[in-house]
């Protein structure tokens, strides 16, 4: 029977070594000896005062804003969501049977029939255009095959699914009611949705299904709470600040949890978000954007003529802004709290100090990232702009243009903010250890057996006999 194994003397940790830790051979020096105590703190006691009522402020301030944005939501949410005043033909499904090449100056019914449609329409004498013939499958005329001539080239192949629109006014003929209208997307959309959820799910799983529960509830509060109460003539810039309130405590609570860490990029999250807010509308003033600078506005605007299209440019931009925002908040108090886990003892400001260091390296890539995700909608503009031949100043100061820096510039500022701002509210909110810490012995290195003899042997037994001239002396 073995004798007992020595427990170590209370108040210390022992590696498996320890206490038994064996000297290289030829040594007299205790190896145990060579490498100083670690600290290893005790278990925290209750959070002192001072970080009570931080924490307690903290609480106030996100229930302040949570109250503050129902209250917002509330105030604010349209009656009813205006309806365009031009009536919608009936959308109904129908399929590509045929696709043939014919020239589309040919007269007759099936092409254009005169050198003046011809010359309005835009296409020259010996162009090409598309003679499609598609099937109607659902409505009253389903199953009537119907051959039309476009120049449009979007359709690829037969048995395409095209979206059909049907006039109901007059007494028209099936060839006259109907025209394609839009290709149908349905299947592969909802295909590349699926691998969406499937990514989600099998890397986030839980927090992951909560992300994208909140994605959800995020859109429905931009197309039944924010659009509608623009249009409805809600003043803008608060109708953007709550919506965007909203969007902020949905995604970050059901993505993070309730916890302490939430709280902390909640209120960094929505200072920064009023800093950008505040900066879009004074710049969007001083620099006279109007919003309408896009077709979609001018139809916008057409259609319904009481909304404010610089309101609808500050909604776009504070909604742009908010994504990277959570973004950069949410990775600043991780970081925050990682680094207080791995070292407990660590002071609040050296704390700061080492989270903000990630914060800058995140913030040179983030902004790369906003510029390029707002180049890459606006890239038909950009190669308009390219081959106008106008100068850069002119470039930069085009309306269009104008609006884009704005937003990206703007954007970009208060993700600056959020960093030092979130970091030092996390900081300041982790958890520290306020006992003495104690220390263990450090483990002993393990047994090296010696080389084999020759050189490096030779070598080995002078090192080990000039310790044991050291240790002597």
């Amino acid at each position: 029977m073995s004798a007992p194994r020595p427990q170590p003397e209370p108040g210390t940790m022992a590696g498996p070594a320890a206490g038994t830790a064996r000297r290289r051979p030829g040594s007299s020096h205790d190896p145990r000896h060579d490498r100083p105590a670690v600290p290893l703190p005790r278990p925290r006691g209750p959070p002192p005062p001072a970080l009570l009522r931080g924490r307690r402020a903290l609480l106030a301030a996100v229930a302040l804003l949570v109250a503050a944005t129902a209250v917002g939501l509330v105030a604010l949410w349209p009656p009813a969501a205006p309806e365009s005043p031009i009536e919608e033909p009936d959308r109904l499904k129908g399929t590509i049977t045929d696709l043939q090449r014919v020239p589309c100056f040919e007269g007759g019914e099936e092409g254009l029939s005169t050198a003046d449609e011809l010359a309005d329409s835009g296409f020259a004498p010996d162009d090409d255009c598309s003679a499609v013939t598609f099937r109607v499958d659902e409505g009253p005329d389903a199953g009537t095959v119907i051959t039309s001539v476009t120049g449009n080239d979007a359709f690829e192949r037969e048995g395409q699914g095209v979206v059909l629109f049907r006039a109901t006014e007059g007494d028209l003929t099936p060839e006259q009611a109907y025209q394609i209208g839009d290709v149908q997307r349905g299947p592969p959309l909802l295909a590349l949705g699926a691998l969406f959820l499937i990514a989600v799910l099998a890397l986030g799983r839980l927090r992951g299904a909560l992300a994208v529960v909140g994605l959800a509830i995020s859109v429905l509060i931009l197309v039944k709470f924010l659009v509608p109460a623009l249009l409805a003539g809600q003043p803008p810039v608060l109708t953007a600040v709550v919506g965007a309130s909203a969007v902020m405590i949905v995604v970050l609570v059901l993505a993070h949890g309730p916890t302490l860490r939430t709280a902390t990029a909640m209120v960094g999250t929505a200072g920064a978000l009023l800093l950008t807010i505040g900066l879009a509308a004074a710049f969007a003033h001083f620099a006279s954007l109007s919003g309408v600078t896009s077709d979609d506005a001018i139809y916008v605007e057409a259609i319904f003529g009481t909304v404010d299209l610089r309101g609808l440019l500050l909604a776009g931009i504070v909604i742009g802004a908010l994504g990277i925002l959570d973004d950069v908040t949410v990775t600043q108090v991780s970081t925050v709290y990682e680094l207080r886990a791995a070292n407990p003892a660590m002071p609040p400001r050296a704390l700061y100090t080492s989270a903000l260091r990630v914060g800058r390296d995140h913030i040179a890539s983030t902004i790369n990232t906003l510029l390029l995700a707002y180049a890459g909608a606006s890239m038909p503009l950009l190669v308009i702009l390219a081959t106008s031949g106008a100068g850069l100043t002119d470039t930069l100061t085009n309306g269009v243009v104008a609006e884009e820096v704005v937003r990206t510039l703007v954007g970009s500022i208060g993700l600056i903010a959020a960093v030092p701002v979130t970091t030092a509210l996390a900081a300041a909110m982790a958890p520290a250890v306020t006992r003495t810490p104690t220390t263990f012995v450090a483990a002993a290195p393990p047994e090296v057996d010696p080389p084999p003899p020759g050189f490096f042997g030779d070598h080995w037994a002078n090192r080990s006999r000039r310790g044991e001239h050291e240790s002597d002396g």
